[in-house]
């Protein structure tokens, strides 16, 4: 039996004084993620290469509750220069930006490894791997000591998915950039990562009751960037058991 995780019982911490970007936050698992900082009370700022993700956002997000507030960016942003100016516009327009949420990324499964094609790979090895890239280059210089970088992951990082093989080796190689970047920043940012099975979002038409909630991704995001003793861990939430002992273990939950 799956276990249950009813948010209304979530001790959602006190962000306030924190602005949060969120890359990749016009996407489905953002919406939980949004939705998680600003009842936190942070102010969220969502970065899209399109007006129409963010209008269709804004509708999504239309009976959004919270203290907090959240305000959207068009532009690109997938570039090392493109980024970089995308950092420097939101400082410039909202003030100092605390943390970040990398949540850049999709899925593909179709193809053996040895017969994936040229543009697949592109499109979903190279440019993905390289926007991550860009906004680590375009923010971890602006980000002080108390802040986070965080990463959403997929568990193909860590268990190989047949058909899946592209983004098994993406998703890998992202857990890497985690733990290198905890190596060379050192006390001087906190970076972790979630690890998640399935994930539960509006866009799903068939859902398992085990699998984990976006909101529930959201709280354990918000829970990382509230306790200043959480850096150099990666989160693994396959399921909902697992789940609910990530937000237990973050205090954010009652056990």
């Amino acid at each position: 039996m799956a276990e249950t995780i009813d948010l209304a019982k979530a001790r959602y911490p006190d962000l306030g004084h924190r602005r949060v970007v969120i890359a990749g936050g016009t996407g489905d698992v953002g919406e939980g993620i949004i939705r998680a900082w600003v009842k936190s009370g942070a102010h969220v700022v969502v970065p899209s290469r399109t007006d129409r993700k963010i209008d269709e956002l804004r509708g999504i997000l239309s009976d959004l509750e919270g203290p907090g507030r959240v305000d959207f960016v068009s532009g690109d942003s997938a570039s090392f220069e493109d980024a970089e100016e995308m950092a420097k516009r939101i400082i410039s327009e909202f003030g100092p930006v605390t943390d970040i949420v990398a949540s850049i990324g999709g899925w593909w499964q179709k193809n053996p490894l040895w017969e994936i094609s040229d543009e697949d790979w592109q499109s979903f090895f190279v440019s993905v791997s390289s926007a991550h890239v860009a906004t680590v280059r375009a923010w971890v210089p602006h980000l002080p000591q108390s802040g986070t970088y965080q990463l959403i992951l997929g568990g193909s990082a860590q268990m190989p998915v047949p058909g899946a093989s592209i983004i098994n080796m993406q998703q890998a190689a992202l857990l890497m950039m985690r733990k290198v970047l905890t190596a060379e920043l050192g006390d001087r940012l906190r970076v972790a990562s979630q690890v998640l099975g399935p994930v539960v979002t509006r866009a799903r038409e068939h859902v398992d009751p085990n699998w984990v909630a976006n909101g529930e991704v959201g709280l354990v995001s918000a829970a990382i960037a509230a306790d200043p003793a959480v850096t150099g861990v990666d989160f693994v939430s396959y399921d909902k058991s697992q789940m609910l002992e990530t937000l237990v273990a973050l205090k954010v939950y009652p056990g």
